[in-house]
């Protein structure tokens, strides 16, 4: 390993792995309301009302502009990274009908079946995926 990466944070070493947005403290308060619209989804009757004018539901939260279209395009990796907790953004994936196994394909950047070949095949190769400071040549 490069000599300034042993001189790492245990935060930026967490930081640094590709596809990993560790649910820490900051992204906790960040994505307080984001968490809270996605509990939400737990009764009917707030799925129903979601399902029915999405942007009329989310007006219900003070999300920031970023949080918004996430929830809107769907973008399961940048809900992740304004504070998303995978656990409730699965609330989300449940009211669109949409498996867990799913979610973690589209944050792969895989379909659910290509996803679930490779995690049968044993799961993702190590290479290229332990730094993102390494896979850029020591560049942030």
């Amino acid at each position: 390993m490069n000599e300034p990466l042993r001189n790492r944070t245990a935060k930026e070493e967490l930081e640094d792995i590709p596809g990993t947005y560790v649910f820490n403290r900051e992204r906790c308060r960040q994505g307080l309301h984001l968490n809270l619209l996605f509990s939400s989804l737990l009764k009917a009757e707030n799925r129903t009302e979601f399902l029915t004018d999405e942007t009329k539901y989310l007006a219900k939260f003070p999300l920031t502009e970023e949080q918004r279209r996430c929830v809107l395009e769907r973008d399961w990796s940048g809900m992740l990274k304004v504070g998303g907790n995978i656990y409730h953004m699965s609330k989300l994936g449940g009211t669109d009908q949409r498996s867990f196994q799913y979610l973690a394909g589209a944050m792969s950047g895989m379909t659910q079946d290509q996803y679930r070949a490779m995690m049968v095949q044993g799961g993702r190769g190590i290479e290229g995926n332990r730094s993102r400071k390494e896979n850029a040549g020591g560049k942030s």
